[in-house]
């Protein structure tokens, strides 16, 4: 028990670590996200104390690009005239050892997300983030038209993903995490939970969304650690989801208190709160 105890004050200090980190360097996070999650999740980076670029051009990528300190790439609301874009950012990321963020927003959904998702995971991310079904199915993706799908939403627990998520960490490369109940997060090895959040963030469009976002400010700030980093982020959020609804009666006034609540935390309130354990 006092092992466990130390393991999550531990991984407390480490998360208010990075959070203090990416407060104290504003990193430029380029978002290249769907039409439903841009204001949620620019609100989000700027409480967390980040800078957000919602910017998606294809003719500014090369211009832009360069000068993001991470990037996002959402394929919520995906259509052929953004996804050269979304190749060309993460192309150009890769290879100038920026980190990026894939969220393969509803990837089984169709056959077009599908085949963007594998062209997008072959870019080599540093974090893949989804709910269950979307990473089963991402990482079953020869056989996807088999898999069940609804939508965004998930039909399975994120603890149902753990072995697809640690097969599509070692096949990616990438950092997998995958949002639920309990937040899982794998290298394809090493398995971290973070056991904060409440379930009402599922009744708030974008919240999935953001939260992928907030990785990539973490990870801007400490690309060497990106497992940490990832998980840490998974927390923190939770944290003020937790904490914003001890103010909240519905799912629109979580929304401005999970905002507030973020922008608020402070060491104390982190280390208190979060809750990160470790699966192997």
């Amino acid at each position: 028990m006092e092992s466990n105890q130390s393991e999550v004050a531990d991984w407390g200090r480490k998360a208010w670590n990075l959070l203090d980190l990416v407060r104290r360097q504003s990193p430029l996070i380029q978002c290249i996200t769907n039409f439903v999650s841009m204001d949620l999740m620019a609100n989000t980076l700027l409480s967390a104390g980040a800078s957000p670029a919602m910017l998606h051009s294809i003719e500014e990528i090369p211009d832009f690009t360069p000068h993001a300190h991470a990037l996002s790439i959402n394929i919520g609301t995906l259509s052929p005239s953004w996804f050269p874009a979304m190749k060309a950012a993460a192309t150009l990321a890769s290879e100038l050892g920026k980190p990026w963020v894939l969220d393969p927003v509803a990837v089984s959904a169709s056959a077009f997300r599908m085949k963007a998702c594998l062209e997008l995971v072959a870019m080599k991310p540093t974090v893949i983030r989804g709910n269950g079904s979307e990473i089963i199915a991402l990482s079953k993706a020869a056989s996807f038209t088999e898999l069940a799908s609804k939508g965004v939403d998930s039909i399975h627990e994120s603890v149902d993903a753990i072995e697809a998520a640690k097969l599509l960490a070692e096949s990616s490369g990438a950092i997998v995490a995958v949002s639920g109940a309990i937040d899982i997060v794998t290298d394809g090895k090493q398995v971290v939970g973070a056991h904060n959040g409440v379930a009402m963030l599922q009744k708030i469009t974008a919240t999935g969304c953001s939260v992928s976002s907030v990785i990539a400010a973490f990870v801007a700030v400490d690309k060497l650690h990106a497992l940490d980093a990832a998980v840490s982020a998974l927390s923190i959020f939770g944290v003020a989801g937790e904490l914003g609804m001890k103010m909240a009666t519905g799912p629109a006034s979580l929304r401005m208190h999970l905002i507030d609540s973020l922008y608020g935390l402070d060491e104390a309130a982190v280390v208190s709160h979060v809750k990160i354990t470790s699966f192997s």
